[in-house]
Protein backbone atom coordinates (compact mmCIF):
# COMPACT_ATOMS: atom_id res chain seq x y z
CA UNK A 1 0.00 0.00 0.00
CA UNK A 2 1.62 3.48 -0.75
CA UNK A 3 1.98 6.19 1.41
CA UNK A 4 -0.02 9.06 1.62
CA UNK A 5 -0.44 12.43 2.89
CA UNK A 6 -2.53 11.33 5.61
CA UNK A 7 -0.44 8.38 6.27
CA UNK A 8 2.51 11.16 7.25
CA UNK A 9 0.60 13.70 9.03
CA UNK A 10 -0.82 11.23 11.15
CA UNK A 11 2.38 9.87 11.79
CA UNK A 12 5.13 11.22 15.05
CA UNK A 13 8.29 11.97 13.69
CA UNK A 14 11.32 12.48 15.80
CA UNK A 15 12.21 15.56 14.53
CA UNK A 16 11.33 18.95 16.59
CA UNK A 17 11.32 22.58 16.99
CA UNK A 18 14.60 24.55 16.82
CA UNK A 19 17.13 23.03 15.67
CA UNK A 20 20.42 24.16 14.10
CA UNK A 21 19.93 23.83 10.39
CA UNK A 22 19.97 26.26 7.66
CA UNK A 23 16.65 27.87 5.86
CA UNK A 24 15.59 25.55 3.58
CA UNK A 25 17.79 22.60 4.52
CA UNK A 26 17.21 19.62 2.09
CA UNK A 27 18.45 17.00 4.77
CA UNK A 28 16.15 17.91 7.69
CA UNK A 29 13.05 18.17 5.15
CA UNK A 30 14.35 14.35 4.12
CA UNK A 31 14.77 13.49 7.87
CA UNK A 32 11.34 14.07 8.98
CA UNK A 33 9.82 11.89 6.06
CA UNK A 34 12.34 9.47 7.18
CA UNK A 35 11.57 9.75 10.99
CA UNK A 36 7.47 9.44 10.34
CA UNK A 37 8.45 6.20 8.17
CA UNK A 38 10.97 4.57 10.60
CA UNK A 39 8.78 5.41 13.78
CA UNK A 40 9.70 5.84 17.41
CA UNK A 41 11.45 2.45 17.82
CA UNK A 42 14.44 3.75 15.68
CA UNK A 43 18.24 4.79 16.76
CA UNK A 44 20.21 7.04 14.68
CA UNK A 45 23.81 6.43 14.41
CA UNK A 46 25.53 9.42 12.90
CA UNK A 47 29.02 10.79 11.78
CA UNK A 48 30.80 13.72 11.40
CA UNK A 49 28.32 15.85 8.76
CA UNK A 50 25.79 18.34 8.77
CA UNK A 51 23.29 16.98 11.10
CA UNK A 52 25.93 16.88 13.76
CA UNK A 53 24.99 20.77 13.97
CA UNK A 54 22.17 20.07 13.00
CA UNK A 55 20.17 18.15 15.76
CA UNK A 56 21.87 20.99 17.99
CA UNK A 57 25.00 21.99 20.28
CA UNK A 58 24.54 20.02 23.57
CA UNK A 59 22.83 19.93 26.13
CA UNK A 60 19.73 20.43 23.78
CA UNK A 61 19.09 18.49 20.79
CA UNK A 62 16.12 18.93 18.16
CA UNK A 63 16.08 15.34 17.90
CA UNK A 64 13.70 13.10 20.51
CA UNK A 65 15.37 9.79 19.17
CA UNK A 66 17.76 7.85 20.42
CA UNK A 67 21.06 9.15 18.80
CA UNK A 68 24.63 8.19 18.68
CA UNK A 69 27.52 10.66 17.26
CA UNK A 70 31.08 8.73 16.03
CA UNK A 71 33.72 9.94 14.28
CA UNK A 72 33.90 10.57 10.46
CA UNK A 73 34.81 7.32 9.16
CA UNK A 74 33.46 5.06 11.69
CA UNK A 75 29.20 4.81 11.33
CA UNK A 76 28.77 2.08 9.90
CA UNK A 77 30.81 -0.19 11.70
CA UNK A 78 29.15 1.38 14.86
CA UNK A 79 25.72 0.73 13.54
CA UNK A 80 27.07 -2.92 13.47
CA UNK A 81 27.87 -3.15 16.58
CA UNK A 82 24.53 -1.15 18.09
CA UNK A 83 22.49 -3.59 16.05
CA UNK A 84 24.62 -6.80 17.55
CA UNK A 85 24.20 -5.52 21.18
CA UNK A 86 20.57 -4.46 20.82
CA UNK A 87 20.07 -8.41 19.34
CA UNK A 88 21.85 -9.68 22.61
CA UNK A 89 19.55 -8.35 24.26
CA UNK A 90 16.66 -9.97 22.12
CA UNK A 91 15.10 -6.00 20.85
CA UNK A 92 14.23 -5.63 17.14
CA UNK A 93 15.37 -1.73 16.85
CA UNK A 94 15.65 -0.05 13.38
CA UNK A 95 19.25 0.55 13.49
CA UNK A 96 20.07 3.94 10.78
CA UNK A 97 23.25 5.49 9.66
CA UNK A 98 22.18 8.94 8.67
CA UNK A 99 24.98 10.02 7.44
CA UNK A 100 26.33 13.08 4.11
CA UNK A 101 27.97 12.04 1.48
CA UNK A 102 31.15 12.99 2.54
CA UNK A 103 31.39 10.44 4.98
CA UNK A 104 29.48 8.23 2.83
CA UNK A 105 31.37 7.84 -0.45
CA UNK A 106 34.35 9.51 0.59
CA UNK A 107 35.65 8.60 4.04
CA UNK A 108 32.75 6.28 5.16
CA UNK A 109 33.18 4.24 2.07
CA UNK A 110 35.33 1.04 3.88
CA UNK A 111 33.18 0.89 7.06
CA UNK A 112 30.13 1.03 4.61
CA UNK A 113 31.56 -1.97 2.64
CA UNK A 114 32.47 -4.00 5.04
CA UNK A 115 28.80 -3.48 6.71
CA UNK A 116 27.38 -4.06 3.25
CA UNK A 117 29.28 -7.46 2.84
CA UNK A 118 29.03 -8.86 6.08
CA UNK A 119 25.34 -8.41 5.04
CA UNK A 120 24.89 -6.01 8.88
CA UNK A 121 21.06 -6.23 9.73
CA UNK A 122 21.22 -1.74 9.05
CA UNK A 123 19.85 0.84 7.22
CA UNK A 124 22.31 2.88 5.63
CA UNK A 125 20.83 6.24 4.33
CA UNK A 126 23.17 8.94 2.92
CA UNK A 127 21.82 12.70 2.71
CA UNK A 128 23.25 13.81 -0.62
CA UNK A 129 24.46 17.34 -0.74
CA UNK A 130 26.92 16.97 -3.07
CA UNK A 131 29.82 18.14 -1.06
CA UNK A 132 31.56 19.09 2.47
CA UNK A 133 28.46 21.74 3.33
CA UNK A 134 29.36 21.27 6.86
CA UNK A 135 33.05 21.94 6.29
CA UNK A 136 32.68 24.82 4.04
CA UNK A 137 31.54 23.45 1.14
CA UNK A 138 34.46 21.25 -0.08
CA UNK A 139 33.81 18.98 -3.04
CA UNK A 140 33.38 15.50 -2.51
CA UNK A 141 33.35 12.22 -4.04
CA UNK A 142 29.50 12.79 -4.66
CA UNK A 143 29.93 16.62 -5.89
CA UNK A 144 28.65 16.19 -9.75
CA UNK A 145 30.75 17.51 -12.44
CA UNK A 146 31.60 20.93 -13.43
CA UNK A 147 29.84 22.00 -10.23
CA UNK A 148 31.43 25.52 -8.23
CA UNK A 149 32.65 24.55 -4.50
CA UNK A 150 35.17 26.63 -2.16
CA UNK A 151 38.37 23.41 -3.69
CA UNK A 152 36.60 23.85 -7.24
CA UNK A 153 36.26 27.54 -8.34
CA UNK A 154 36.33 26.99 -11.59
CA UNK A 155 34.24 23.57 -11.47
CA UNK A 156 34.74 19.83 -10.77
CA UNK A 157 36.43 18.03 -13.47
CA UNK A 158 35.52 14.37 -12.43
CA UNK A 159 32.13 12.80 -12.46
CA UNK A 160 30.87 11.65 -9.53
CA UNK A 161 30.92 8.35 -7.59
CA UNK A 162 27.86 5.93 -8.43
CA UNK A 163 27.42 4.89 -4.74
CA UNK A 164 23.71 3.48 -5.08
CA UNK A 165 25.48 0.77 -7.79
CA UNK A 166 28.64 0.41 -6.04
CA UNK A 167 26.58 -0.89 -3.01
CA UNK A 168 24.26 -2.87 -5.23
CA UNK A 169 27.70 -4.84 -6.28
CA UNK A 170 27.69 -5.93 -2.51
CA UNK A 171 24.31 -7.78 -3.69
CA UNK A 172 22.72 -6.40 -0.68
CA UNK A 173 18.81 -6.67 -0.34
CA UNK A 174 17.45 -3.12 -1.49
CA UNK A 175 19.13 -0.29 -2.60
CA UNK A 176 17.37 2.87 -3.69
CA UNK A 177 17.42 6.06 -4.82
CA UNK A 178 15.28 9.54 -3.65
CA UNK A 179 14.75 12.74 -3.47
CA UNK A 180 12.97 15.47 -1.30
CA UNK A 181 11.39 16.56 -4.28
CA UNK A 182 9.42 13.54 -4.35
CA UNK A 183 8.35 12.85 -0.56
CA UNK A 184 6.08 10.00 -1.45
CA UNK A 185 8.21 7.92 -3.53
CA UNK A 186 11.05 8.20 -0.71
CA UNK A 187 8.26 7.12 1.90
CA UNK A 188 7.14 4.14 0.78
CA UNK A 189 11.51 3.14 0.13
CA UNK A 190 12.00 4.05 3.52
CA UNK A 191 8.29 2.06 4.37
CA UNK A 192 10.26 -0.82 1.72
CA UNK A 193 13.60 -0.88 3.55
CA UNK A 194 12.19 -1.00 6.78
CA UNK A 195 10.35 -4.02 6.51
CA UNK A 196 13.34 -6.00 4.64
CA UNK A 197 15.80 -7.86 6.36
CA UNK A 198 19.75 -7.29 6.02
CA UNK A 199 21.85 -4.16 4.68
CA UNK A 200 19.46 -1.62 3.13
CA UNK A 201 20.85 1.59 1.70
CA UNK A 202 19.10 4.62 0.86
CA UNK A 203 20.40 7.85 -1.14
CA UNK A 204 18.39 10.95 -0.47
CA UNK A 205 18.59 13.81 -2.63
CA UNK A 206 18.94 16.76 -0.57
CA UNK A 207 19.64 20.68 -2.47
CA UNK A 208 21.51 22.73 0.04
CA UNK A 209 20.78 26.29 -0.61
CA UNK A 210 23.94 27.99 1.40
CA UNK A 211 26.25 25.04 -0.73
CA UNK A 212 24.36 25.18 -4.10
CA UNK A 213 23.16 28.87 -3.81
CA UNK A 214 19.66 29.37 -4.33
CA UNK A 215 16.72 30.83 -2.77
CA UNK A 216 15.80 28.96 0.52
CA UNK A 217 11.92 28.38 -0.77
CA UNK A 218 13.51 26.85 -3.89
CA UNK A 219 14.57 23.53 -2.04
CA UNK A 220 11.68 21.16 -2.81
CA UNK A 221 11.36 22.51 -6.41
CA UNK A 222 14.81 21.85 -7.32
CA UNK A 223 15.10 18.46 -5.58
CA UNK A 224 11.73 17.95 -8.45
CA UNK A 225 13.30 19.45 -10.92
CA UNK A 226 16.31 17.15 -10.65
CA UNK A 227 14.35 14.21 -10.88
CA UNK A 228 12.16 15.37 -14.10
CA UNK A 229 15.20 16.70 -15.63
CA UNK A 230 16.78 13.37 -15.32
CA UNK A 231 20.08 14.65 -13.87
CA UNK A 232 19.03 12.34 -10.47
CA UNK A 233 17.11 9.07 -11.24
CA UNK A 234 14.49 7.41 -8.84
CA UNK A 235 15.09 3.94 -8.90
CA UNK A 236 15.55 0.75 -6.54
CA UNK A 237 17.34 -2.75 -6.44
CA UNK A 238 15.35 -5.19 -4.44
CA UNK A 239 17.13 -8.83 -4.55
CA UNK A 240 18.88 -7.73 -8.15
CA UNK A 241 16.39 -6.43 -9.61
CA UNK A 242 16.02 -2.70 -10.85
CA UNK A 243 12.86 -0.63 -11.39
CA UNK A 244 12.63 3.17 -12.33
CA UNK A 245 10.35 4.58 -10.30
CA UNK A 246 9.54 7.66 -11.26
CA UNK A 247 9.10 8.30 -14.90
CA UNK A 248 8.58 11.87 -15.61
CA UNK A 249 8.19 13.65 -18.91
CA UNK A 250 12.05 14.92 -19.71
CA UNK A 251 12.33 18.51 -18.95
CA UNK A 252 15.11 20.22 -20.46
CA UNK A 253 18.42 20.03 -18.28
CA UNK A 254 18.91 24.27 -18.28
CA UNK A 255 15.94 24.44 -15.91
CA UNK A 256 17.51 22.70 -12.81
CA UNK A 257 21.34 23.86 -13.51
CA UNK A 258 20.44 27.47 -14.38
CA UNK A 259 18.56 27.19 -10.51
CA UNK A 260 21.76 26.92 -9.05
CA UNK A 261 24.69 29.32 -8.43
CA UNK A 262 27.28 26.87 -8.46
CA UNK A 263 26.55 26.44 -12.38
CA UNK A 264 26.68 29.89 -13.00
CA UNK A 265 29.73 30.31 -15.53
CA UNK A 266 28.65 27.12 -17.74
CA UNK A 267 27.69 27.86 -21.36
CA UNK A 268 25.01 26.75 -23.74
CA UNK A 269 27.44 24.23 -25.08
CA UNK A 270 28.81 22.66 -21.54
CA UNK A 271 25.31 22.25 -20.43
CA UNK A 272 24.14 20.01 -23.49
CA UNK A 273 27.69 18.19 -22.81
CA UNK A 274 26.18 17.19 -19.39
CA UNK A 275 22.55 16.79 -20.77
CA UNK A 276 24.34 13.83 -23.00
CA UNK A 277 25.29 12.18 -19.88
CA UNK A 278 22.60 12.48 -18.32
CA UNK A 279 20.54 10.59 -21.13
CA UNK A 280 23.36 7.92 -21.05
CA UNK A 281 22.90 7.05 -17.71
CA UNK A 282 18.82 7.36 -18.12
CA UNK A 283 19.27 5.20 -20.90
CA UNK A 284 21.35 2.79 -19.20
CA UNK A 285 19.50 2.56 -16.14
CA UNK A 286 16.41 1.56 -18.65
CA UNK A 287 18.30 -1.03 -19.96
CA UNK A 288 18.95 -2.41 -16.42
CA UNK A 289 15.07 -2.35 -15.84
CA UNK A 290 14.37 -4.48 -18.77
CA UNK A 291 17.27 -6.87 -17.92
CA UNK A 292 17.11 -10.21 -15.21
CA UNK A 293 19.72 -8.68 -12.61
CA UNK A 294 21.27 -6.09 -12.37
CA UNK A 295 23.75 -8.07 -10.39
Amino acid sequence: MSITIHDLRKSEGSYLPGSASCPGCGATIAFRIASRILGPNTVYVIPACCFSIIQSPYPRSAISAPILNFAFAAAAAAASGVQRAYKFLGKDVNVVVWAGDGGTVDIGIQALSGAAERGENIIYICYDNEAYMNTGIQRSGATPIKAITKTTPMGKQEMPKDMPMIVAAHRVPYVATASVGYPFDLANKLEKAKRIKGFRYIQIFSPCPPGWDFPVEKTAEIGKLAVDTYFWPLYEIEEGKLRVTIKPRKKPLKEFIRMQRRFEFLKDEEIEEMEKLVMEKWNFLLHLERSERVF
